[in-house]
């Protein structure tokens, strides 16, 4: 395999000139892959390729659509964190309140294996969590001041101070050998059951690792797919071998699940941040339709009608 070696803008733009891309302002162009990087712009070259095998552009495809593409990414990913973040906070609220109620405010009793899941096929995962949380107040205990706080003037962190610092994928798995009655009392308030919710912060944990980390987020698909809802036969999503097409494990499978945990309120400003984007990035862009768009998201062509959803 050829070695990739450093190429100049220059050479940068005639690279993509070369596989067909229109790149009306040179200079322009240059100034955004210097600030951008040229490996994360040209990320997005897939979506207007006519052929993979000869790794060709669209007929007509200008670098200004595939840039386009890059900020609609960048903005859809920036308004995805914002709202996952809500979520995030608003779980390890709701979870660290019943385990404190119910067990106690001290490491000591919240962390004790008997309060978690007594399934032998568990024991295994409920060790693995534990030492996780564990490791989290040996390393932050002295980061954070809120921790620090309860260390220094009373000698023991509670776990609403503890959750501030666990990362969204140990809520996730915490959650999980959680005792059935403590599951069902979260889920409960999200009119969820109990592995619906399981699966959902579990997907909600990898697109936030996504977002953190500025990856591709438009066209990513997640390993576990989440239940069928009656959202799915609402907007009449088609289905394929038995399985829908739609919101299963992709970006409108988060659409689904933000409509189930965040506020009503929350949710009509998160679903008017979406169109207002999609609509931007339809009016940039010519050679790609709307319609394969949305499909590339995830999304059904009557994606807004999970308003009309109660």
């Amino acid at each position: 395999m050829e070695a990739k070696i450093f190429k100049t803008l220059d050479e940068q733009i005639e690279i993509l000139k070369s596989k067909g891309l229109v790149v009306n302002d040179i200079e322009g162009a240059k100034e955004i892959l210097f600030k951008e990087n040229y490996f994360f712009v040209s990320g997005y070259r897939g979506l207007f390729m006519k052929d993979f095998r000869d790794r060709k552009f669209i007929t007509g495809t200008t670098f200004e659509e595939m840039y386009a593409m890059f900020l609609f990414d960048r903005n859809i990913r920036n308004i995805m964190f914002k709202n996952i973040l809500i979520v995030e906070n608003n779980i390890k609220s709701i979870i660290s309140y019943q385990l404190s109620k119910k067990y106690g405010f001290k490491e000591k009793d919240y962390l004790n294996p008997k309060n978690f899941t007594q399934d032998s096929l568990k024991t295994r995962q409920v060790k693995d969590v534990l030492n996780k949380m564990k490791r989290q107040v040996r390393v932050n205990v002295m980061q954070h001041s809120a921790t620090l706080h309860y260390v220094n003037n009373y000698g023991y962190v509670p776990l609403w101070v503890l959750v501030k610092v666990l990362s969204f994928g140990i809520i996730s798995e915490l959650y999980c050998i959680l005792k059935p009655d403590d599951q069902f009392k979260i889920a409960d308030v999200y009119n969820l059951d109990v592995r619906t919710l399981e699966v959902y912060l579990s997907i909600l944990a990898n697109f936030r690792n996504l977002c953190a980390h500025e990856d591709i987020l438009f066209d990513h698909r997640t390993q576990r797919r989440i239940p069928n809802d009656i959202i799915h036969a609402h907007l009449s999503i088609p289905q394929q071998d038995g399985e829908y097409i739609y919101g299963k494990n992709d970006l409108f499978a988060v659409v689904i699940i933000m409509q189930y945990m965040l506020s009503h309120d929350e949710f009509h400003d998160f679903m008017q941040e979406l169109d207002y984007e999609i609509k931007l990035l339809d009016a940039k862009i010519d050679v790609v339709p709307l319609s394969t768009l949305l499909n590339k998201f995830g999304f059904p062509e009557n994606w807004k009608n999970i308003m009309d959803h109660k």
